[in-house]
Parts: structure tokens; C-alpha cells; sequence
């Protein structure tokens, strides 16, 4: 009896050990975990970009997120979000708090985008707390809601449509399908708003409970308040959302929910292994990245080759490599370089099997960079007609280019205008030969100078190094029209170069001064989706006497502003690019040419100020392109600036590295180039990819696209010391080799496996431009890799112009030449 008693004793400290072993309990990372389940508390805060406040990853997936008081049911960018204050753990109560009030300061009518508050003064504190296999959402006032505004503030949870359409939900007895357009009936409100009538109401909500590793259930404590909505109803990006108001005359436990994740027993996140989608060159470097659980075993990999008759050939089968942990995970590595063999392969390991891939020693002549030289470019090309066989992408649009901008102005996207315009143009007169050339900045149809500059000098140092006569469009300036498909006598890429430099040098010739840029003046034209002629009637807006511009009323011109700043960085960048552009144009157009290197001159003499990158980078092509010895006296004169930032400016002095006598010089830059490598080395082995992953908001893929374009110029320049390894790994990121569960190529429409919905002109059609660049795999805070199948998250996938693109190109195009 006696041994029968402590056998019970001990199955009871079992059962209640296996039943602590399952609650949720904080981390040391301030969150919530268990067994497969984590809950954030705004680790993230973007929620214009639905990321922040709480937040549910669900068996690797984020399911919800920006659980948190907002003032609208559904609401869009610019609407107010409250400012966050500090988080803190008390372990006693076992609960999570964060420190939240209206208004943010920050954003209240000011900064690059400018939130207008309305007079609500709300501080509260949100948390979150273990219950069980469940956690509870707790919202505590420090005040009652004033009584104009109850019946307006809730709680907001937003569920990512992109996994729930088709699958069920079960409001109390009400039940229904997510479907995958935002469905009626509506109405409009008081203030002439559309609202959608709730998908359904109650007090407890189960989503997708057929999808066992996505589904959930939220229970609303106390009070039938619970309210499952549409938020595309009124903004196409917005998410289902799950709301609760906050009663009147509340303020401890103003909310509580008590949400339920469903769990996985013995959840593991199944291996991935993650390669270039397109493939890999005879003589390059190939290694694949396996992605496992942390308490994963190893298994074989194995290497198979398809055959023309569809069979399978087994090449290899080795154990992969441990390379260790990273992020969330734990990562091996299988190293098939040796196989040079060309065909297709692909690659299996436990259930997981890759995409097929090409080995062959003509692996970038086609389907890799030319997407975006005949695709990609040709679409966002403004002031033109895009014809694409049966399609048109766009008409001519922007015809009426542009009026000058408010002066002591602050638009929504970041341009702000001084208390003057720094021309001779008056605010509302209309500024000419803006009417053509320049791009569309993907997203957004605005032309930055940075991304028009950027895009011109990208694909001038391209056509200058590679020669690049690929033609395969028809580009007519003359009538504006563009033919995708059409080839017609002349390098692409030197049209594309000319196109850009029309706005530029246009705009600078104008106005004396480059353009800050051009941008459609109201929120309405901004977010229209779709063909950008439907921007403005195409006609010059014709003042009436007045210096005012009418904004935004109903028969205000809709012509775009054009914004000028007194930014020398950024006048010598533009400048730099402009005597790039000019060796490109030589024996193109000479005359475009000649106003290209005229330009930078007068901007090199127009600033005096100490070295900068910007300036060093200008006097650099301007020594390339002039010759004259002044400019490379100066950079001699600078060499302590150089060697002290050389991971900024060493790799466009490197460019004339091999050209300059001065021993001395060379010398003195040898010792820095030295140290940077080493520091190069340290970055690139800190993740399993061979590259630096350091993401903010945005997914990392151009800043790793502009880390190999570097890289190929300490590569020919110091050889010795920087392996040509950086930039094929920065390329094979771009292309699948990048972490987390989606390993599709961050260009659209290249490789077996790409972002086929992507953050472009197109999105409403949840579709995408072939040769597109997105950014890609962006980190959900603390540690979750994520690239999510959905048109709408710009920090993912959104295309942009300059860099984003053009260093994309670039990578390719030296990949090609330097492996043959």
C-alpha cells in the first residue's frame, strides 16, 4: 500500500508536470510560447504594414497580428495608431504590459508620413497573460472613454486573408466560408463612409477549425461583443478583422478576450531546403541551406538529375554539413559544387523536395536578367503608351506635367516643401518638359530623383562594363509608344538610359536645380490601382491669378506638383549619376550626353562642403568621364576620408584603382581595403547564406542586391582578398537561397518558383510584372523569416525603381561574364 501511494504521488507530479509542460509561459524574449505557438507583444511596430501590437505565430505561420485599440473598425495607412511606450514582464502576475496612448506626436501632422489625430487624449496599458493553452488579451484604461467617442474605439485582431479563403468560421450558431473578394451589403455612415455590414457577431469565434494548424478561437469574456469584419471593404490591402468595442464607463478589463490557438503535439517545423530557383553555372560554387527545427534530427540528402525520359538519376547522397543555428532555426548545409554535369536537377531531403533547377554553362544568357530589361523597365516607364502584344499595360499618362508644388508644404509620402520653391516658378505655375521620360516608382507612380538617378547610373555602369546590346523593344519617344516584343535596331538598355535622363536633365534645365520629384497631389490618386492615365484629364491646368492651388476639392486641378529641396547628398548623387550616364550617351545622343557631364560640372562647383560619399562618388565619374586630373587630385587629396569609410566609398574608388599612378595612394588604400575584407568575412559567416542578413522593416533582398554590386568591384580590384563568392551568394539569396519556409525567387516570373503576386501597378489582379524585384523575406521581430503570398505587403514584395533594380541586374550580368 505504502508503495502504491507514492506510485500515485509520483503519476500525479507526472500528469500535473506534462500539464505545465503544455500551458503557455514567458520568455526570456518577452513573449508567449508553447508547443508551436508564439504570442508577440508589439516586438514589431509597422501597422500601417500590419505589424505590431499582438501578434500570433501559429506552427510557423503568422496568422494574426496588430491586436491592438484602434479608432476605426477597418482602417487604412493614414489613420491614427496609437505611440508605443515600454514593454515590461511582471512574473508574479505572470503577465506581459506595454505602455500605449493616443496621439503619437510623432506622426500627428508631421514627419515623412503625416497621420492627422483627431482631439482624443486615450492612455492605457495592453497585455497579454498565460491561461492555460489559451492566453488572455487585457486592455486597461487609465480613464473612461469620453462619451463622444464610445461606440468608436475597440480592439482590433487582423487575421491574414492570404490562408483563410475557403475555410470556415463559426460565430456562436452563425457559420459561413471566407470568401476571396469583399462581399456586400454595405451601407454609409453618418460621416459618408462606406461600411460593410459584419460578417457575423456574437461572443465566441472559431476561424478555419478544419486547418488544425491554423485554426483558433477567441472568446470574448463578459459581454456579446465581438464582431467579425471585412477590412477590404474599404482598402483592397486590409485583412479580416476580429473587433470588440469598449463600453462606456470601463477601465480595468475595458477588453478581455481569451484566445486559443490550436496546438500541434510534438510540433516540429518541417525541413526546407532552399536553393537558387534558377539553377547554377558549371563553374560556380553550389550550395544548398537546410532550414530545420531545433530539435530536428539530420538525415541524408540526396542529389537527382531528370531525365529525358522522365526518369529520376541519383547523383549523390551525402549527409549535409551542420552550419549551426540562426534566427529561429537550425541550419545544415549540402555542398554539390563538384557537379558540373549540365541538366536539371533537383534535390530531396526527408519529405522535402526542391523545385527543378538547371546546372549548365548558359545558365544566365536567358530567363534571368532579361525579364526586367524587357518586362519589368518597359512597363514603369512613364509618359508613354505600353503596348505588350494583345495588352496594354498603360496609356500615355502624365501628359500634364507638372505644376509646382505648395511652398511650407507637408505631403503625405514624405516630400516637404520649404517656404519657398528655389526657382522662378511660383507655387501652381506650371513647370515645363516634365512631360517625359522617367519611371514609375513601382508602387506608388511617383518619380524620385534618387530612383530616377540610381536607375540611369545603374544601367550605365552595366552598358559601360558589359556591353549590353540586348534588344527586344521598341521604344518611340517621338509618339510616345512603347512595343514590348518588338525589337527595333537599338540597345534596349541605352534607350532605357535616354528615357531617364529626359526627366532628369529636363526637369534640371527647368527649374535650374534637380527635382526633388514628382507626385500626384491627393490620397485619392495615390492609392488608384491600375493604369496611372486614369491620374489626370492629361491637360494643363491653367492658373487663374492665384498662387493658391485648390487640393483635393472637387474641381481642383489634378495635375502632379513637382518639390525642390536645398539637399547638397543629394544633388552630388544625381550629379554622379548624370556623369555616369554621359559615357553611356556618347555616340547614342551626343547632345544628351554633353548636358549630362555640363550638369554635374556645374553641381560639383555649386557645393563646397567637406568629403562625402556623395562626393567622393561624383568626383570619381567625373574623373572617369573628363579626365581631368583635378577631380582625381582630389580624391588623392582625400585618401584619409576614403580609407577611414571605405566600406561606403572604397568600392566606386576601387573603379579607378588600376588606373591611378600614384603608388603612394594605392598604398595607402591597401591597408583599409585589407580590413574590410576581413570585416566583409566575419558578416558573410555570421549567417548560413555567405551574406550579411541584418533586415529592418523591409525585407533585406536590395540591400543584399546592393552588397554583391559592391562586392564585384573590391572583387576585380583586390581579388586577393575579396573571393567572387559574396556575389553570386548575394545573387543566389535574390533567386531561393534565403531563409524561411518560402523559398521563391524575389524576382517575378524567374525561376520555377517566384513572387507571382507582387506590390506593382497590378496588385488589384493579385498579379505581377515579369522582371520585378521584390525586396523579399523581411524578419518578423524577434526571429521569424517571413515572405508571404499576398499583393499587399509592400516591405515584401513591393517592386521599386534605382537600385532595387538595376543592382539586380547587375548581379546577373556579371555572374554571367565573370563565370565565363
Amino acid at each position: 500500500m505504502k508503495n502504491l501511494f507514492y506510485i500515485i504521488i509520483l503519476l500525479g507530479a507526472f500528469c500535473n508536470a506534462q500539464k505545465q509542460d503544455s500551458d503557455f509561459k514567458i520568455t526570456d524574449q518577452q513573449y508567449l510560447k508553447n508547443k508551436g505557438v508564439e504570442v508577440m507583444l508589439a516586438h514589431d511596430f509597422y501597422p500601417e504594414g500590419h505589424q505590431g501590437g499582438v501578434g500570433i505565430i501559429q506552427n510557423g505561420i503568422r496568422v494574426a497580428t496588430n491586436g491592438d485599440l484602434r479608432l476605426e473598425p477597418t482602417p487604412g495607412q493614414w489613420q491614427p495608431v496609437p505611440k508605443v511606450g515600454e514593454r515590461s514582464v511582471d512574473l508574479a502576475n505572470q503577465t506581459i504590459n506595454l505602455r500605449m496612448q493616443f496621439p503619437d506626436s510623432s506622426k500627428n501632422r508631421t514627419g515623412f508620413n503625416p497621420v492627422e489625430y483627431p482631439d482624443l487624449y486615450l492612455a492605457y496599458t495592453l497585455k497579454i497573460k498565460p491561461e492555460g493553452k489559451s492566453f488572455k488579451i487585457i486592455v486597461d484604461l487609465d480613464k473612461p472613454l469620453p462619451a463622444e467617442w464610445v461606440g468608436k474605439v475597440g480592439f482590433n485582431l487582423e487575421f491574414f486573408p492570404g490562408i483563410l479563403f475557403g475555410k470556415s468560421y463559426y460565430m456562436d450558431d452563425e457559420f459561413g466560408i471566407f470568401t476571396r473578394q469583399a462581399n456586400g451589403p454595405g451601407y454609409t455612415n453618418e460621416d459618408n463612409e462606406y461600411r460593410m455590414t459584419p460578417i457575423a457577431s456574437g461572443k465566441k469565434l472559431s476561424i478555419a477549425p478544419e486547418m488544425p494548424e491554423q485554426s483558433v478561437t477567441i472568446q470574448n469574456v463578459g459581454t456579446d461583443n465581438l464582431e467579425l469584419l471585412d477590412g477590404r471593404a474599404q482598402h483592397n490591402n486590409g485583412w479580416f478583422i476580429v473587433r470588440s468595442l469598449i463600453p462606456a464607463n470601463t477601465t480595468k478589463n475595458a477588453i478581455e478576450w481569451i484566445v486559443s490557438p490550436n496546438m500541434i503535439q510534438d510540433f516540429i517545423y518541417d525541413p526546407v531546403v532552399q536553393i537558387s530557383q534558377v539553377g547554377y553555372h558549371t563553374n560556380q560554387d553550389k550550395v544548398a541551406v537546410i532550414e530545420t527545427d531545433p530539435n530536428d534530427t539530420v538525415s541524408d540528402i540526396t542529389l537527382h538529375r531528370i531525365m529525358p525520359d522522365g526518369s529520376a538519376k541519383t547523383i549523390e547522397t551525402k549527409t549535409p554539413k551542420s552550419w549551426g543555428n540562426f534566427l529561429r532555426y537550425k541550419y545544415f548545409q549540402y555542398d554539390f559544387s563538384k557537379i558540373s554535369e549540365p541538366g536539371v536537377y533537383y534535390i530531396t531531403y526527408k519529405n522535402y523536395t526542391t523545385s527543378s533547377f538547371i546546372i549548365s554553362e548558359t545558365i544566365y544568357d536567358r530567363n534571368v536578367w532579361q525579364p526586367t530589361l524587357e518586362y519589368f523597365l518597359p512597363v514603369q516607364m512613364c509618359h508613354m503608351r505600353i503596348n505588350d502584344r494583345y495588352k496594354v499595360w498603360h496609356g500615355r499618362c502624365h501628359l500634364d506635367d507638372a505644376l509646382m508644388a505648395p511652398t511650407s508644404f507637408n505631403h503625405f509620402d514624405g516630400y516637404l516643401q520649404g517656404d519657398n520653391t528655389l526657382t522662378s516658378f511660383k507655387s501652381g505655375e506650371h513647370v515645363p518638359e516634365l512631360d517625359k521620360g522617367g519611371w514609375h516608382d513601382a508602387g506608388d507612380f511617383d518619380l524620385r530623383i534618387e530612383s530616377q538617378a540610381e536607375t540611369v547610373q545603374g544601367l550605365a555602369r552595366i552598358y559601360e562594363l558589359f556591353d549590353v546590346n540586348y534588344d527586344n523593344t521598341l521604344i518611340d519617344q517621338k509618339t510616345k509608344t512603347v512595343e514590348m516584343l518588338s525589337p527595333d535596331g537599338k540597345a534596349d538598355i541605352l534607350q532605357q538610359i535616354e528615357h531617364g535622363l529626359l526627366s532628369i536633365v529636363g526637369g534640371y534645365e527647368s527649374l535650374d536645380r534637380f527635382y526633388r520629384g514628382v507626385i500626384v497631389p491627393t490620397q485619392r490618386q495615390y492609392v488608384l490601382l491600375g493604369d496611372p492615365l486614369n491620374h489626370s484629364d492629361n491637360e494643363i491646368y491653367q492658373k487663374n491669378g492665384t498662387t493658391e492651388i485648390p487640393m483635393g476639392q472637387d474641381g481642383a486641378p489634378d495635375d502632379r506638383w513637382v518639390f525642390t529641396e536645398d539637399n547638397p547628398e543629394r544633388a552630388m548623387e544625381a550629379a554622379a549619376a548624370l556623369a555616369t550616364a554621359a559615357r553611356s550617351m556618347k555616340d547614342y545622343n551626343d547632345t544628351l550626353a554633353k548636358k549630362c557631364t555640363d550638369i554635374a560640372k556645374k553641381e560639383w562647383e555649386r557645393y563646397s562642403f567637406d568629403p562625402s560619399s556623395a562626393r567622393i562618388e561624383l568626383a570619381t565619374e567625373l574623373y572617369h568621364t573628363t579626365k581631368d586630373e583635378k577631380y582625381l587630385d582630389y580624391l588623392i587629396d582625400n585618401k584619409k576620408y576614403i580609407a577611414a569609410n571605405f566600406a561606403n566609398v572604397g568600392w566606386i574608388v576601387a573603379t579607378i584603382y588600376d588606373d591611378v599612378d600614384n603608388k603612394r595612394f594605392k598604398k595607402y588604400l591597401l591597408e583599409p581595403a585589407m580590413s574590410y575584407a576581413e570585416k566583409v568575412k566575419e558578416q558573410a559567416n555570421q549567417t548560413p547564406y555567405g551574406v550579411p542578413y541584418e533586415p529592418n522593416i523591409w525585407g533585406a533582398g536590395w540591400d543584399i542586391q546592393n552588397f554583391g554590386m559592391k562586392q564585384y568591384f573590391y572583387h576585380t580590384a583586390f581579388p586577393e582578398y575579396f573571393p567572387q563568392s559574396y556575389m553570386l551568394n548575394a545573387l543566389n539569396f535574390v533567386l531561393g537561397t534565403h531563409p524561411g519556409v518560402n523559398t521563391a525567387s524575389f524576382v517575378s516570373g524567374v525561376g520555377a518558383h517566384s513572387l507571382t503576386q507582387a506590390y506593382g501597378l497590378n496588385r488589384g489582379e493579385r498579379s505581377y510584372i515579369p522582371g520585378g524585384i521584390g525586396s523579399g523575406t523581411a524578419l518578423i521581430r524577434p526571429d521569424l523569416p517571413e515572405l508571404l503570398e499576398w499583393p499587399y505587403l509592400w516591405q515584401q514584395t513591393e517592386y521599386v525603381l534605382g537600385g532595387g533594380t538595376t543592382d539586380y541586374l547587375f548581379l546577373a550580368i556579371a555572374a554571367q561574364h565573370l563565370l565565363k
